[in-house]
């Protein structure tokens, strides 16, 4: 780890202790102060909550999607929402080769035959080289999505990519989350409104059954759980 690397993780793990109680606002505006124009957001276009709440810390601050190539027509149209409407940049991300040209190098449906590779060429690596120009991230990962997401700090270290991991609304619950969504009038994905707890690629997301978990609609009957953007 080079020094710049061991200041990031230290002032990480710091704030993380620091704001763990803060309003999801204030981590945002703790970041802007400290990252500038080297933070960004990560957005699916499940909603616009976090890119919303980072506008209003940085106006006009960089949002990043992944265009797997495999998106509902809706979630394309909330991003398109997103960028006319907000005071935000939104840059999409494209893995390496179209989903053709996937087709033809591992053969069709990949997705269903090895998830894991799939989701490695049309989400981890275009987010990893997507992010080679920030020193931090915020993202909308919530510690009651999931039980693999229940230790989810607000603000972190991600040493894989090197980079300050910021969730401002990890505390939050849905009931927080759709409270939001009412006092501002943020977009959300209309397939939310359609059975969709967790909105991800068309060809592994399904919608969730009552009881189930909200992530319980991706990958689902294959035991995965992420795509890899967060493990």
């Amino acid at each position: 780890m080079s020094g710049d690397d061991d200041r990031l993780r230290v002032l990480a793990e710091r704030a993380g202790r620091e704001l763990e109680d803060a309003p999801a606002l204030d981590i945002l505006r703790w970041a802007a102060a400290t990252f500038g124009d080297r933070l960004c957001v990560t957005s699916s276009m499940e909603d616009a909550v976090v890119a919303h709440l980072a506008s209003r810390a940085l106006p006009g601050i960089d949002v990043l999607f992944l265009d797997t190539g495999y998106h509902f027509p809706e979630t394309l149209g909330t991003r398109d929402a997103v960028a006319a409407v907000m005071d935000v940049r939104v840059v999409t991300l494209t893995p390496r080769r179209t989903v053709a040209e996937q087709d033809t190098e591992h053969g069709p449906a990949l997705h269903d035959r090895d998830p894991d590779l799939c989701c490695a060429l049309r989400k981890v690596e275009p987010l990893e080289r997507g992010l080679a120009g920030y020193d931090a991230w915020a993202t909308g990962l919530r510690r009651d999505e999931s039980p693999t997401r229940a230790d989810t700090p607000v603000v972190g270290w991600d040493a894989r990519r090197r980079k300050v991991k910021v969730a401002p609304i990890a505390r939050w619950t849905q009931a927080d989350v759709d409270a939001y969504v009412a006092e501002h009038g943020v977009l959300v994905n209309p397939l939310l409104m359609d059975g969709y707890a967790s909105v991800g690629c068309a060809p592994c997301t399904r919608r969730v059954r009552p009881g189930e978990d909200a992530r319980a609609g991706r990958w689902a009957g294959r035991g995965k759980t992420e795509c890899g953007l967060h493990t």
